[in-house]
């Protein structure tokens, strides 16, 4: 029995310029069943507003609060740590959630450095003793026109300048999914991940728990799939199949 479900955004619910058919009904059969969601996303080039509203755009009426991206969980974790002087490398966007939760962009003597997929203005700050924190450390997503690089192969070059191992605050971060069930009251031992990709949002949703609903839109990849040496729980061709399987 699932108790609660997480779901991917980009690639689940919409792929390109299009929403994903039948998706929107799933929701609906969800709310129906009375099986909470929250929305989790690895997004760094836009705020949670920004989402909301292109979501809106799709046709689908999602609360803000129940889209936890990257950098807003970056911003809580960091301020639980006492690190609030950062120096961001984000677009101005998403600089938006970090700032407004009250960490302070700073050109030096910053506690962490923080790369999303922006990171064309890299810095010497880390070799003087910030923290790299990576907002998420993917190999790619699903652009308009194909598959574009994201934030992980910034973050590689990084770590290898520097020495420093990133810390991860998005997918497939344990505590990034934790932190989206929180307001279900839900356990990731109850919970389900759907997500187009093998790695961070299956791979991450198994190690922490919960099961692992991987879908055949966005960057699934069959050969992906299967050099990754991870097992989904399910593989369904969208997220309109999921009540079928609930």
């Amino acid at each position: 029995m699932i108790g609660a479900v997480l779901i991917d955004i980009d690639g689940v619910l919409y792929v390109g310029d299009r929403p994903v058919v039948g998706a929107d009904r799933a929701l609906r059969e969800l709310d129906r069943r009375g099986i909470p969601y929250r929305f989790v996303s690895n997004t760094t080039r836009r705020s949670r507003r920004s989402v909301a509203r292109l979501l809106a755009g799709f046709g689908y009426a999602i609360p803000e609060t129940w889209i936890v991206t990257a950098p807003v969980a970056a911003a809580a974790h960091l301020r639980e740590d006492g690190r609030t002087r950062c120096f961001l490398l984000t677009t101005p966007d998403a600089r938006t959630d970090l700032e407004e939760a009250g960490l302070l962009a700073v050109e030096r003597d910053a506690d962490a450095v923080v790369v999303a997929d922006a990171a064309d203005g890299l810095t010497y700050l880390l070799l003087s003793g910030a923290d790299l924190v990576a907002l998420e450390k993917d190999r790619y997503w699903m652009g308009p026109d194909g598959l574009m690089l994201s934030a992980g192969p910034f973050v590689a070059a990084l770590e290898f300048a520097t020495g420093k191992v990133a810390e991860v605050i998005g997918k497939p971060s344990p505590a990034f999914f934790t932190r989206a069930l929180r307001e279900t009251g839900v356990t990731p031992g109850e919970a389900a991940m759907v997500g187009d990709d093998i790695v961070t949002d299956i791979g991450g949703a198994r190690a922490c728990g919960m099961k692992g609903i991987l879908v055949r839109t966005g960057k699934y990849r069959e050969e992906a799939v299967r050099q990754s040496g991870i097992t989904p729980d399910l593989v369904i061709d969208s997220l309109a199949d999921l009540p079928d399987h609930l």
